[in-house]
């Protein structure tokens, strides 16, 4: 097999199956795609609920830790990352989430290049997108005469579809919610997600429909598409005369080590912790930091792997009485034999859930403009992820805050590929996070007090009622907060008078040639929502760009 290439692209994720796709439609392309992990063929990868087994499993996660994080005082959160074809679209909660217009409208301002601001975003999302409202030519008025066809898009690759299931005690928080001052809303995708509802779901007949699926599958007998699992790039590959420009990669793959090398362009789409390690381990970062480890600088980078956001997830749960939950429903051998039966013969039922249901984005406090506050509801409860369910009904009411002001980073902490990164979120680390999870915590407390959910007699296990103070309710978050795995920002976009941009508005990494990054790393600053969804819009741009020339 050929070991040159026209591209390369390191990470098979959200971001390089697309990419994989798009660049390959072209028969005179030769792509590589590179993934460190398996093919997507375990089978829980597939099921819905199969992300309770695919996370924390060494077959379909990086298993990542944190530093000890000072404002979680001092626990260490696992941090997962995905692992095999498809990246963290394997082992995500599938929930459909653009974010909010405001988020792409600060990108274009802080990179000067309005292609970021929402109008333009929108065409991207909508290029590969399959809604399932859209099925048979079905047209839905949203908004202010704007018609659903003209926000969202039919026949793409990318399967969207609602959930497959109801709660009736989920059904009474949103009415709950709304009692509490929050509309309802019929999509959260429309540029403002205020309200509360369901969340859509990217699903296909009641199968988790990641990337790999989507964008691979149609592409697997193209001759010019070349696709190599447990394929691990140990560090990128430079030109030896010349201004600084990218040639290849060097892999480690099936015992022994490869050189690789593209005529055009290598494009990094390892993600968010991926990333950032090995432009580093290549002599791409901070000077000291390469120095330290021995590694030759190659170009003094201080924003590789700075700028690190993350959403933590503040995990109220609340005891109940009469409600099925998924606490009941799966406390007995029967239970779970009607669960399993119901997915099987009807692709229904808890086996089709997602990790959450029932959403709801609203603000911490009225002096905030836009929602900046984002609740995940279950209708389940547990002391950790994965760990067992709770005996008790119960649900589960997360909050986290959609616009930290912390900031962390992400450092190797050898010259070894194989070893593991540091990870430092800084969660909680600034004086307005801090009351903002404070806020959050005591408007969950002013939803679960309202007539709806009365009837359910909601009794509070954690934090606890005795935590009142800011101070205390502060406190506790460190306590029970976890994150929701949405790491971006470690290798930012920017102008080229910012210093700590590490690529410029096309994702080039500046001051060096033939290298990109295409990931949820280019984000200067987070989306309001989940990130999958906007990963695959960067990484549609940056195809047309990349196919263009730019």
């Amino acid at each position: 097999m050929s070991k040159a290439f026209d591209y390369i692209i390191i990470g098979a994720g959200s971001a390089g199956c697309l990419l994989a796709n798009r660049l390959s439609a072209d028969p005179e392309n030769r792509v590589l795609l590179l993934e460190a992990g398996k093919r997507d063929n375990y089978h829980w990868i597939h099921v819905p609920v199969g992300y309770l087994y695919c996370i924390g499993n060494p077959r379909t996660d990086w298993m990542y830790q944190t530093e000890a994080e000072p404002g979680l005082n001092g626990r260490v959160l696992r941090y997962p990352r995905g692992k095999a074809l498809g990246g963290c679209s394997s082992i995500n909660g599938m929930i459909y989430m653009r974010g909010q217009a405001r988020d792409y409208d600060s990108w274009a301002r802080a990179t000067g290049d309005d292609d970021w601001a929402w109008d333009n975003a929108l065409p991207d999302f909508k290029a590969h997108e399959d809604h399932y409202k859209l099925d048979g030519g079905a047209d839905a008025a949203v908004g202010d005469n704007m018609r659903f066809s003209d926000l969202h898009g039919s026949g793409g690759e990318w399967r969207i579809e609602k959930q497959r299931l109801r709660w009736d005690v989920l059904d009474d928080f949103a009415t709950a919610a709304t009692q509490a001052g929050i509309d309802k809303t019929e999509d959260f995708n429309a540029g403002d997600n205020a309200g509360v509802g369901y969340f859509d779901v990217t699903q296909r007949n009641g199968w988790r429909w990641n990337t790999a699926k989507a964008f691979l599958r149609p592409a697997k007998n193209r001759p010019n598409l070349t696709v190599w699992t447990e394929a691990q790039a140990e560090r990128l590959l430079w030109a030896e005369e010349g201004p600084v420009r990218c040639i290849g990669v060097r892999i480690r793959r099936a015992g022994e080590s490869a050189d690789v090398t593209a005529q055009r362009e290598v494009i990094l789409s390892a993600g968010a912790i991926g990333s950032p390690q090995i432009l580093q381990l290549s002599g791409v970062g901070p000077a000291a930091l390469l120095r330290a480890h021995d590694i030759a600088v190659v170009q003094d980078t201080p924003g590789v792997g700075a700028n690190l956001q993350d959403h933590l997830q503040i995990r109220a749960i609340f005891k109940v009485t009469g409600a099925k939950t998924l606490n009941t429903m799966a406390s007995s051998l029967f239970g779970k034999g009607l669960i399993g039966l119901e997915y099987l013969l009807r692709r229904t039922g808890p086996m089709s859930m997602s990790p959450s249901q029932l959403g709801a984005f609203t603000r911490s406090d009225s002096s905030k403009v836009w929602p900046d506050l984002q609740y995940h509801i279950q209708p389940l409860s547990l002391e950790a992820f994965g760990d067992p369910l709770h005996r008790f009904p119960a649900i589960t009411v997360s909050v986290c805050n959609l616009n930290p002001t912390s900031r962390g980073r992400v450092e190797i902490q050898s010259a070894q590929y194989q070893d593991a990164p540091l990870i430092a979120p800084n969660y909680l680390a600034t004086d307005a996070d801090r009351k903002v999870a404070a806020q959050s915590l005591r408007q969950v407390r002013e939803i679960v007090g309202q007539p709806a959910l009365s009837r359910y007699k909601p009794e509070e296990y954690k934090p606890g009622v005795q935590f009142q103070t800011d101070e205390e309710l502060a406190r506790l978050a460190g306590d029970i907060a976890s994150t929701i795995f949405h790491p971006v920002g470690t290798a930012k976009m920017g102008r080229d008078d910012d210093q700590d941009a590490v690529v410029d508005s096309h994702l080039r990494v500046r001051g060096i040639g033939g290298l990109r990054v295409v990931d949820a790393s280019v984000m200067p600053t987070i989306t309001s929502g989940n990130t999958s969804a906007p990963i695959m819009m960067i990484a549609e741009k940056a195809a047309r760009w990349i196919l263009e020339g730019i």
